[in-house]
């Protein structure tokens, strides 16, 4: 099964905080969105990365806890038998309502591996 690192899930408590605090590291800004309900999605990549972090309360809430991680799969359905027979339980294959499929488990620590198929771009830019 090949995998790509896409993006980090970063929990944070100040979203304009973090985004400047990032920013003055170098971080390039990808995205930064706020749909009519409030809810936000902040994505930067760090100078030279392909990887990126994710922050924003469209994603995960603020508090302290279990991280997610967000890999890409050439496809899902493939990836997910792999996982079954490695031992882990992923969930079924879902289709988001941006189009994209994804899986989704958790490791002994509760922290969450998302695999979606193709680029996660998608995955995290809401609906307007």
């Amino acid at each position: 099964m090949e995998t790509r690192l896409e993006a980090v899930v970063v929990p944070v408590s100040d979203a304009d905080r973090s985004r400047h605090f990032y920013r003055a590291l170098g971080f390039r800004l990808d995205l930064d969105v706020t749909t009519g309900d409030g809810s936000r999605v902040v994505r930067l990549t760090p100078p030279g990365s392909t990887c990126s972090i994710l922050f924003g309360s469209a994603i995960v809430a603020a508090l302290p806890g279990p991280s997610c991680v967000v890999l890409t799969v050439p496809e899902v359905e493939a990836a997910r038998s792999e996982l079954v027979q490695r031992g882990a339980a992923p969930g079924p294959v879902r289709d988001l309502p941006t189009g994209v499929r994804a899986i989704s488990f958790r490791d002994p620590d509760e922290n969450e591996w998302v695999l979606v198929e193709g680029m996660a771009i998608e995955l995290f830019t809401p609906s307007a």
